[in-house]
């Protein structure tokens, strides 16, 4: 098992983490016009990965860098925007930001948001091959598990479905299938939930139920549904855990002075 320890880049994390809001996975075509040392630059067309009520994701072939502000246009409407979260250039998000509109500003989607829900799939796709239970994320159940379990630092919001207990915790642990979170206030087993995992500089909305309650304040979360357009999200996540992370070694400094000259 993986036991590297993977924590979310501050400089580029989604500002105070991302709220459990409504947020649809909508690909709509948009006009971004971006602003460099106060002048308008040209306009480049666009496209949203997904839209909330504070702002959206979306993607672009220039180069982009959090606080800059751009005009995001569609149809008569218009916004203005900052930038508050660049995905990584060398991960399969590149090009990749999020965007949050100025105060004051009308979001140029207020009606796809009226209109829509946010829309969750299956974490694992039903099928006839598919077993109950082998998603779980179990105490103590090192030898079956399917997917490896990988050590993270993140945070989790973690909201009562049907309820109206919130959550506030620490992600310690993830698989594709589930997760394990500490917190102050715990969850009683069986709860269903929605969650919002903050974790390597992108945010992840999950449904699922708490499996089991450890006495060290620790939950064990087995996830049900992904929101619509997260599985790569969470893809990118598993699979950065994947790596050996080499850069760790690049400021070790190699001592070639034999151990007597180095003792005296």
């Amino acid at each position: 098992m993986n036991q590297e320890v993977i924590q979310p880049r501050q400089d580029d994390a989604p500002r105070d983490g991302t709220p459990i809001e409504k947020l649809i996975h909508l690909a709509l075509p948009v006009r971004l016009t971006h602003m460099q040392n106060g002048a308008r630059g040209g306009l480049e067309m666009a496209c949203t990965y997904d839209i909330h009520p504070r702002g959206a994701r979306l993607l672009s072939v220039r180069d982009v860098r959090v606080g800059d502000l751009i005009t995001i246009e569609r149809g008569r409407q218009k916004s203005v925007c900052q930038v508050v979260w660049t995905a990584d250039p060398e991960s399969a998000l590149r090009g990749q930001f999020t965007v949050e509109c100025a105060e004051g500003s009308r979001i140029p989607w207020e009606e796809e948001l009226r209109q829509m829900e946010e829309q969750y799939l299956p974490v694992i796709p039903a099928g006839p091959n598919r077993k109950p239970g082998l998603n779980a994320f179990r105490k103590g159940d090192q030898n079956r598990r399917r997917r490896p379990r990988y050590r993270i630092e993140g945070g989790a919001d973690l909201a009562e479905i049907g309820g109206r207990s919130r959550v506030e915790g620490r992600l310690e642990q993830i698989s594709e299938y589930g997760c394990l979170i500490r917190a102050d206030d715990l969850l009683n087993a069986g709860t269903a939930l929605r969650l919002v995992l903050n974790m390597c500089d992108v945010s992840v909305a999950l449904r699922g139920h708490v499996k089991y309650t450890a006495q060290d304040r620790a939950m064990g979360v087995e996830f049900q549904e992904i929101r619509q357009g997260d599985r790569p999200l969470l893809d990118y996540v598993l699979n950065r855990l994947k790596k050996p992370r080499t850069e760790e070694f690049a400021d070790l400094e190699v001592v070639t002075e034999p151990l007597a000259a180095a003792a005296g």
